[in-house]
């Protein structure tokens, strides 16, 4: 199972972040979103979970939840914009993907891997742009970070878990 992670767009989807989402079989936003259209751009791809972000503050965003946690295959995740707002999370969270940042990131912590995918909108400061996948297989689960920007996905980040 491929899962496509982007968050931050701010109003900005990229043919590459389409491009690369493409073929997953689902797709989580973390945040950040800044416009209805990417939402329905990403739905058209594949089943779509979104949470608001800080910057989603317009009558369309606030239908969306602050956070989602849900069963993709064998795995547990859970869905979060900003990683210092997370609240306390369940035993059986496997992986938590959060945005805000814009810093890419795959890390294991405490037993839960931690992804940001980064942004896949605007860039700000020096920071890549970016969005991710999780690869999950008989429970193994694969995280990787892409920088979209160039011909093809550079692969910045991998971690398996």
């Amino acid at each position: 199972m491929r899962i496509g992670l982007i968050s931050d767009t701010h109003g900005l989807l990229r043919p590459q972040a389409l491009d690369f989402l493409a073929g997953c079989d689902h797709i989580l936003h973390a945040g950040d979103i800044g416009d209805p259209a990417i939402l329905e751009a990403l739905s058209a791809l594949a089943p779509l979970t979104a949470v608001r972000g800080n910057n989603d503050q317009a009558a369309w965003a606030l239908a969306l939840p602050e956070f989602a946690c849900l069963r993709l295959g064998e795995v547990s995740l859970c869905l979060f914009h900003d990683y210092a707002q997370c609240p306390p999370l369940a035993d059986e969270v496997r992986v938590l993907v959060t945005g805000h940042s814009h810093r890419p990131l795959v890390r294991e912590l405490d037993g839960i891997l931690h992804v940001n995918p980064g942004s896949a909108g605007r860039r700000r400061f020096s920071l890549p742009v970016t969005a991710g996948e999780l690869r999950i297989d008989a429970g193994r689960v694969t995280a990787r970070i892409a920088r979209l920007e160039g011909p093809e996905p550079e692969w910045l980040q991998h971690f398996n878990f």
